[in-house]
């Protein structure tokens, strides 16, 4: 008898237990080689042709000024996706410190069912046996009983190694089996690993849907022309997609990712796709290569809600009133919903969700002040029209932000309010200046149409308010020192200067190395 509440009866599955090995020669290389040895390790995966992954993800995922991921390891993105979907079971293939430190933040974010990992040494990670134990675990997972798919996913070290996901089967006892690769080395966030998984899948079931008829959603094929939805979102601002989209006789189909299969072929079967969140650019080229158009931006705020709505009429090839219905329907709510909680303020902006640009317009139209925002995600045509109207209103707008160029905007302007990561959050703190952090407190809320206008004002008022205790923890904890010298000591920090100047030398000379490999 228990309490846990699960999606399914996946977690009732039998879990395999491998047999213990014993440990062969260590044939791994440097033990410096973590997974933040971006360069190092990208060769080594070249080495053992996977070239064209990393090119796919090279034009995908542009990286920016920095070339490792500064949010947490990239295949939680896709890990969480798998794992908030129905009838799909997920397969780690990794270092055991990343795989313990991926399902630990998976629970810690409401995961409710279990995640396999296929153990290696050095010794089966290269004489190839690593692959043989994943297929074979593969094998003595498919049960269709209890699945629809298997998702496997190699993380650096099998990624630069070369174990080659692309050989197992496609199906094993009708299972779909699905590998992907999402190293740090090639992935910049993971938001964007969440696109990885995504563009698998729907890769899987548009060739699925080209090979032959496929079930139809558990909960019917809608009567009326659907718009996909492309990226996570609060549970609500579907259902005000839906309202707002009635009026012009069409209604919102899925979200992707999506959590069933069968979502899926409903995803596909669409008039036209909401590129809600901009980055998915995997999805984005299966949609467009099963002849479906593209909408960017959201309908958020009064100008985004009316010039989303005019985009998806022409997207639909509908009249201008059908398109003028809708607008007509929800404008003026919309706008009595920003003018009823206001906020004035001067906000900085940062984050990694991808949905950055979509609430710096919002509280814009709220009436704050928004010098800066920051989004970790690269430059998209889906986000262009955002970062216009950001823009225009004297908005300075980075893509691929790195976390000095947030921490350094929050730090010259010194805002009534820093929305950001955890770190500039932290920061901003110590500087007495309030923040919220920009994943749990901000993107968990509803953003759309007229039950999204409001939505930010209460916690960022709050927020803003908050200055006159900010400022007493900072007296309160003035001359506890800051940085390594933080705390309360018995007598002066042992600062050791010469250690430093050492360190220093030893970063300066793998710099020159570094710069002199480039030149050659």
């Amino acid at each position: 008898m228990t309490d846990e509440i699960t999606y399914d009866d996946a977690a009732q599955a039998d879990v395999t237990l491998g047999k213990a090995r014993e440990a062969g020669p260590d044939l791994s290389g440097p033990p410096e080689l973590g997974c933040h040895s971006g360069s190092e390790l990208e060769k080594a995966a070249r080495a053992a042709g996977s070239s064209d992954i990393l090119d796919q993800y090279a034009r995908d995922y542009p990286t920016g000024p920095h070339d490792k991921p500064q949010s947490m390891c990239p295949a939680f993105g896709s890990l969480r996706v798998g794992l908030r979907m129905k009838r799909v079971a997920t397969v780690l293939s990794g270092s055991a410190c990343c795989v313990y430190g991926l399902t630990f933040v998976s629970h810690f974010y409401g995961a409710r069912r279990s995640v396999g990992y296929v153990p290696f040494n050095s010794e089966s990670l290269v004489t190839g046996k690593l692959f043989e134990d994943i297929r074979d675990a593969v094998h003595e997972l498919a049960d269709p009983d209890l699945y629809d798919a298997v998702v496997v996913t190699n993380l650096c070290v099998p990624t630069a190694s070369g174990v080659p996901l692309r050989l197992l089967p496609d199906e094993i006892n009708g299972v779909r089996i699905v590998g992907i690769d999402v190293p740090g080395f090639g992935i910049p966030t993971h938001a964007e690993a969440k696109d990885v998984l995504a563009g698998a899948m729907l890769n899987y079931a548009r060739k699925e849907v080209k090979a032959g008829p496929v079930p139809a959603p558990v909960g019917g094929v809608s009567d009326l022309p659907t718009v996909t939805l492309l990226g996570e979102m609060f549970p609500a601002d579907p259902v005000m997609i839906g309202a707002m989209l009635a009026p012009m006789g069409l209604a919102a189909g899925p979200v992707v990712p999506c959590r069933e299969w069968r979502e899926l072929y409903a995803a596909l079967d669409c008039g036209a796709v909401a590129a809600i969140h901009p980055f998915y650019t995997a999805a984005v080229r299966e949609f467009e290569t099963a002849g479906r158009k593209i909408v960017g931006s959201a309908p958020v705020g009064h100008d985004g809600t009316a010039a989303w709505l005019a985009a998806i009429g022409d997207a639909f090839g509908l009249s201008s009133d059908a398109v003028a219905a809708s607008q007509n329907a929800f404008l003026p709510a919309i706008k009595g919903a920003l003018a009823a909680a206001p906020v004035k303020g001067v906000i900085t902006l940062s984050g990694y969700e991808g949905s950055e640009l979509l609430v710096a317009r919002l509280l814009i139209e709220s009436g704050a002040t928004i010098p800066y925002v920051g989004t970790a995600c690269a430059k998209s045509p889906w986000s262009a029209e955002d970062a216009e109207w950001l823009r225009a209103r004297g908005v300075k707008v980075k893509f691929r932000a790195s976390l000095e160029d947030d921490c350094a905007a929050m730090e010259g302007i010194k805002p009534d309010l820093a929305i950001g990561t955890t770190p500039v959050v932290q920061k901003a703190k110590a500087l007495g200046i309030p923040a919220l952090y920009f994943t749990n407190l901000i993107s968990a809320r509803p953003l759309m149409g007229p039950a999204g206008a409001g939505s930010l004002a209460e916690v960022v008022n709050a927020a803003m308010a908050n200055k006159g205790r900010m400022d007493k923890m900072r007296d309160f904890f003035e001359g506890v020192g800051a940085g390594d010298t933080a705390g309360i000591w018995e007598g002066a920090p042992n600062l050791r200067p010469d250690f430093r100047a050492m360190n220093q030398k030893k970063i300066e000379k793998k710099a020159r190395a570094a710069k002199a490999e480039q030149m050659i």
